[in-house]
């Protein structure tokens, strides 16, 4: 049974790799859910097995089978209940409950350890580094989800600034304390400082972080449970676990890198809680502008004469659920032989790709979907740019404004096209809460409508126009 066992972990290891390379592309993406799914499957199955065949079925054995079949019930329901405007928050949500485990297993363990006959420094230093990340995820993930939800507003004092870096400090130092015993504690004390520290980190770390930032936090979180379950694998002499946490931790980190530079941040702001938008004091300067309108009959006109459109799509499309009128539009266009594109940008939405998913949901074709990289020295090629539920991805305040939160922010260069136009309902500012300097371009207007009305309308406009 042991060698079943390990050959079930290794599939499991496999299934993990291929699942990840599936994940990299928006085509095979829910491919790569459903492998890595089987192969976590494999290795929960493989285990509950080896435990009956391993012993006495204890009690210990039944909780975890329930607990297993209750998680799996809640998920699947949390899951199919969740729109994809609240897809965020329950990534969030997931990855809080990631991040707990790490920090129950911290303490469960950590008072095993203590009451050993001699104390493993070894073994105790990666213990409580585990469970130092797990809560500081825990606690900073529901933060988030509380964020993303509306239900707590952003906290930014100069206190909570420099309370996260004091923090931050104290918990890389203790662990190293902790293997010289410098502190001179029992275990369980030193756990239980840790835990409590890691926990208001986690808090005071998302507390400040609002708008356009996150998409990095989400990511950078979701590392962080991935190397507590690496560390909790090291300490369980678990492989799956080692290797499953690495593959996460090391996706996470990786993802948080690229959007730490789709945003301009550096990794040690985000670390540090530092973010632009943060800022204690920080005003953008307002600009007066000029602010144009057009409407539906004139837009469907004007994408009529048209021979290449750009569709740019935003958090605004997803709340609207008009995903699948975009869909429709590019078809009427495409059938009058016209060229169209969505241009994503890396953080557009409440999370990274999202605006992939929303439009792969809408069974837009891949190759339609181009990174801002691609395209944006080609922007000028574009007759309209349509900007749908966009704001802070397309201001070019993050270019030409010092004092903007959004400053340096790499933007889709929207304001290039022969002709923008913004959908929004109203004058609202975006995410991040700063005024976006596009609509007073002499190249943008503003279509005033719900997303859903207005592409409804320019697609019936459309259908009528015969040249």
């Amino acid at each position: 049974m042991t060698i079943l066992l390990e050959v079930s972990y290794f599939l499991a290891m496999i299934s993990f790799i291929v699942g990840l390379k599936f994940l990299s592309s928006p085509q095979f993406a829910k491919r790569g859910n459903i492998i890595a799914g089987l192969g976590m499957t494999l290795a929960i199955v493989a285990t509950v097995i080896h435990a009956f065949y391993g012993g006495p079925v204890t009690i210990n054995l039944i909780l975890i089978i329930v607990a297993i079949l209750l998680g799996t019930v809640l998920g699947k329901r949390m899951s199919d209940k969740a729109e994809m405007t609240k897809m965020p928050q329950l990534v969030s949500y997931f990855n809080a409950m990631g991040g707990g485990c790490a920090l129950l297993l911290g303490i469960i363990e950590g008072q095993q350890l203590a009451h050993a006959p001699e104390v493993d420094r070894t073994a105790a230093v990666i213990l409580m580094t585990a469970m130092m990340i797990g809560a500081t995820s825990f606690s900073g993930s529901i933060v988030a989800y509380l964020k993303l939800s509306g239900k707590l507003k952003d906290i930014r004092t100069r206190f909570v600034s420099v309370s996260s870096r004091v923090l931050l400090l104290a918990m890389v130092a203790i662990p190293f304390l902790v293997s010289f015993d410098v502190l001179h504690l029992t275990l369980i004390q030193e756990i239980a400082v840790l835990g409590v520290l890691a926990s208001i980190y986690g808090l005071v770390f998302v507390f400040p972080i609002g708008g356009a930032d996150m998409p990095v936090v989400i990511s950078l979180l979701n590392s962080l449970t991935g190397v507590a379950t690496a560390l909790a694998g090291i300490m369980f002499h678990n492989l799956l676990m080692i290797s499953g946490g690495i593959f996460v931790g090391s996706a996470g980190v990786l993802l948080t890198l690229l959007m730490c530079k789709a945003m301009n941040r550096s990794l040690w702001n985000v670390l540090a809680g530092n973010f632009k938008g943060a800022s204690i004091g920080s005003q953008s300067s307002e600009v007066e502008m000029e602010i144009k309108r057009t409407s539906i009959g004139e837009l469907a006109t004007n994408l009529a004469f048209s021979s290449k459109v750009a569709i740019i799509p935003g958090y605004g499309l997803a709340v609207a659920q008009a995903q699948h009128l975009c869909t429709q539009l590019e078809q009427v266009l495409e059938s009058k032989g016209i060229e169209v594109d969505y241009i994503i940008h890396p953080v557009a939405g409440r999370m990274p790709g999202h605006m992939n998913v929303l439009l792969a949901e809408a069974d837009v074709h891949y190759d339609k979907l181009k990174e801002m990289e691609e395209v944006n020295d080609q922007m000028s090629t574009y007759d309209i740019s349509i900007v749908i539920g966009a704001n802070d991805v397309v201001n070019p305040a993050a270019e030409n404004d010092a004092s903007s939160p959004i400053y340096g922010m790499p933007i889709i260069k929207a304001y290039d096209s022969r002709q923008v136009v913004v959908i929004k309902r109203g004058m609202s500012k975006g995410y991040a809460g700063v005024e976006n300097h596009l609509f007073g371009e002499d190249n943008c207007t503003l279509l005033f409508a719900d997303a859903k009305d207005a592409l409804s309308g320019i697609i019936g406009e459309l259908k009528t126009l015969s040249f």
